[in-house]
């Protein structure tokens, strides 16, 4: 519960057809089953008690009787269960039979929500035997007090506001208009489904599609729970398909005819603070709803879902592969419309033997490619100084010539040294000063040349760095147009490592993986031994935790006790806790007081979710304060 995850559950009896006894017993059990999992969310089948598969059994009214009692029962049965439980079953009112699921929670019936569209095709018949929901929430009497029985209702934690639940069943999610359209809409964080959808070929894939495409419609959590083994067989079969999904990111799913129970946390505070970023979702309007209040205790969730390492990188080998192409697609038309708007037939990129010159070279080929120019006019400029080692110069060299580039060399030792006695810098003291120097000297020769040639200077700094600071104002950090500024590090490693992996050139493939296995480097400073002194991630951290790090905080805007939470979970055995703290207020500092670099960046295409671009996704002062930010993680040990 605490920081908004909402641990849920979708369990399957394996039913005895109009057994309601048997059938009870076995929810409860599962109920336990899931209580010792802390889940505080439980949803069973659509008419669990008796079975589906009753069909005109359920004009029986003995069936009926013992479906509610047992009802009861389990009401009963759970009082000192802290949960908010659903179970499906036929329920008599109005003079009518209606497909219900039942919300219970310690030991209180505290509302009954009516199925509203009933399946009459093909193997379904259920407008034989059931009526469907009216319009109005309307109240029946449950053992001296009034229960509301309608569509509208809103299940709403008193202890976490975010954590508010509504009902559908099986058949009103395969609709045109789905009641939970109206359920999110009117302030539901998650959606239940108790569901008896039977399988037939390729109806899996389709159900799965469904489920998460409405979950991230909606950006609600969606659990869904469906009938399986001990069903009649008479003329179907169900094969169960337990889910539980948040804005379209399956988190857990049982297998097929297992009658699995499957358990996730729900985030509702990701969900919610979702919503209020999207300006076209609507605000929540309960008219016509029913508010249910229920009570479970916060607590710590166990964490159980898996978050990913590298958020930015599909974890699947095929998806990848076609992210990385599409990636290099969208980098290389953006260019490829600036230079036509600039009417130009020539680009210039500093190339230094790195992973960010590398993949810029790389976009600038194939947005060569799309225009049909020929890549002599592409021109590579490796500007060797202080700390160019001779991996990374010849790196640069073999590159240049496998894409057919043109490759000028300029040493800027001289100009370096003299700008040194200009300013009456001593070169023996490798400060800033000494390291920005040689970056704005590289970037003057860039830019001058470029000037000569009529090229477009492309700009090689990634996200990462631009989220981190980690580059030289007026230096690096300025180009005519940057093809990186929204690729993080930890994206552009992979982007390379695609393109090396599956290009039919044996020696381009050779540079590339050598790059990739070169330690990230700015190269100011002196080589030791003829190797890089200078290791980025030693001085402002590893790229994989701050990627994280940027994803969760710009693109979930989860709060950094929270970030610190997950990030322990996912990189456990790989990084103590303490080194973890220790780069996420590093992370914290460098954002918060590097701002004033990332307000004035050239353009560049943007190519995911996440983008610092202010003219685009990031609005933010540059003098803003990290105090609240960094106070929140004072205190952890």
């Amino acid at each position: 519960m605490k920081q908004g995850f909402i641990k849920a559950a979708a369990a399957t009896p394996r039913v005895t057809v109009a057994d309601c006894r048997a059938n009870g017993a076995e929810i409860l059990r599962l109920i336990h089953e899931m209580e010792k999992e802390k889940a505080k969310l439980m949803v069973f089948p659509e008419l669990s008690i008796t079975g589906y598969t009753c069909g005109d059994l359920f004009l029986q009214r003995s069936l009926l009787d013992s479906a509610w009692e047992t009802l009861l029962w389990l009401a009963g049965e759970t009082k000192e269960v802290d949960a908010l439980i659903f179970v499906g079953l036929p329920v008599r009112a109005f003079g009518k039979i209606y497909n219900g699921a039942a919300a219970l929670n310690r030991g209180k019936i505290l509302g009954i929500v009516p199925k509203t569209h009933l399946p009459n095709y093909n193997e379904f018949y259920e407008q034989r035997q059931f009526a469907a929901a009216e319009e109005a929430v309307e109240h029946i009497q449950v053992e001296g007090e009034r229960i509301p029985f309608g569509a509208k209702l809103l299940f709403a934690c008193r202890e976490l506001g975010e954590f508010t639940v509504a009902a559908e069943i099986c058949e009103d999610l395969w609709v045109p208009l789905p009641p939970s359209v109206s359920h999110a809409q009117a302030g539901a964080h998650i959606v239940v489904n108790l569901s008896a959808s039977n399988a037939v070929a390729g109806k899996a894939s389709y159900r799965r599609s469904l489920v998460a495409g409405q979950s991230a419609r909606l950006v609600c959590g969606y659990v869904y729970a469906s009938a399986g083994a001990g069903e009649s067989t008479q003329d179907v079969v169900f094969s169960s398909q337990n889910m539980i999904v948040e804005n379209g990111a399956v988190l857990a799913e049982g297998a097929r005819f297992q009658d699995e129970t499957v358990v996730s946390e729900i985030d509702v505070q990701r969900l919610a603070d979702e919503r209020q970023r999207l300006s076209t979702y609507p605000a929540a309007r309960q008219e016509g709803y029913v508010r249910v209040p229920f009570d479970v205790k916060i607590e710590e969730t166990v964490l159980t879902r898996e978050f990913s390492e590298n958020p930015f990188v599909p974890a699947k080998a095929e998806e990848r592969v076609m992210r990385c192409e599409e990636i290099l697609h969208i980098q290389a038309l953006g260019l490829k419309k600036r230079m036509e708007h600039m009417h130009c037939q020539r680009a210039m990129v500093g190339l230094s033997g790195g992973l960010d010159s590398t993949l810029a070279l790389l976009v600038i080929a194939k947005t060569f490619d799309l225009m049909g120019i020929e890549r002599a006019k592409i021109h590579c400029v490796t500007m060797p100084c202080f700390g160019t080692t001779d991996r990374t110069y010849t790196n640069a060299c073999r590159l240049s010539k496998c894409l057919g580039a043109k490759l000028t060399e300029v040493n800027i030792k001289a100009a370096v040294t003299q700008h040194f006695k200009d300013i009456g810098h001593d070169p023996q003291v490798h400060d800033v000063t000494y390291e920005n120097s040689q970056a704005r000297e590289r970037t003057q020769v860039l830019m001058d040349m470029a000037n000569q040639e009529g090229a477009v200077l492309v700009g090689t700094g990634d996200l990462s760095e631009l989220a981190l600071g980690w580059a030289t104002y007026n230096g690096d950090h300025m180009s005519m147009y940057g093809v990186n500024g929204s690729v993080p590090k930890t994206l552009v490693r992979h982007l390379v490592r695609c393109y090396g992996e599956n290009c039919e050139e044996a020696e381009l493939r050779e540079v590339l993986l050598d790059i990739l296995d070169t330690p990230v480097s700015p190269e100011l400073l002196p080589p030791k031994d003829g190797e890089i002194a200078q290791k980025t991630e030693d001085l402002v951290g590893p790229y994989e935790l701050h990627d994280f790090f940027i994803y969760y905080m710009l693109r979930a805007g989860f709060s950094p006790k929270k970030i610190y939470r997950i990030a322990c979970r996912t990189f456990a055995g790989i990084y103590e806790k303490e080194v973890i703290l220790k780069w996420l207020k590093s992370f914290y500092r460098r954002f918060f007081a590097q701002q004033f670099k990332r307000s004035c960046i050239p353009d560049g295409p943007k190519v995911g979710s996440v983008a610092l671009s202010p003219r685009g996704d990031l609005r933010m002062p540059s003098d803003a304060s990290a105090r609240v930010w960094l106070s929140e993680l004072e205190n952890i040990q």
